[in-house]
């Protein structure tokens, strides 16, 4: 794939970003968005930005909700945005912990922001430029993860 077809991407960190973030957000009941998100979406889509989610879950790994959980929210999220006709191109979370509660979420990862795994990893599964991406975050992991 040549470089010009390459398209960028907005890298979005979902709680605080996205969503108010009232704490481990992880059921349908408690998610908010936050005011003007839907409508900036849909401008960078509209500018011909792939739309990423990238969100460390640790919640998960701390065994206060499950993936399934992460994965029935997000799922809320994409049929409200196509209610909006915006599309977000993928969805990546990282629900490790190097001291996790839950063993099989034990892990330090490259995934979780500050690293920069679920940027690189979408850069890859879906052709984008990363010289023409941007990340759009709340907190300095997300500004070192960009």
């Amino acid at each position: 794939m040549s470089t010009q077809a390459l398209r960028p991407a907005a890298f979005l960190d979902r709680d605080g970003v996205l969503n108010q973030d009232l704490g481990y957000v992880h059921r349908v009941a408690d998610f908010h968005w936050m005011p003007g998100a839907v409508q900036a979406l849909r401008r960078l889509q509209d500018a011909g930005f792939a739309l990423v989610v990238v969100t460390n879950q640790s919640g998960v790994a701390r065994g206060m909700y499950t993936l399934a959980d992460v994965d029935t929210l997000h799922a809320h999220m994409q049929r409200e945005l196509a209610a909006a006709d915006v599309t977000l191109t993928a969805i990546y979370r990282c629900p490790h912990l190097p001291d996790a509660q839950q063993p099989n979420y034990r892990l330090n990862c490259n995934c979780r922001k500050p690293g920069p795994g679920m940027l690189l990893q979408a850069l890859q599964e879906h052709g984008l430029d990363a010289t023409r991406s941007v990340m759009v975050g709340d907190r300095d992991s997300d500004v070192q993860a960009g």
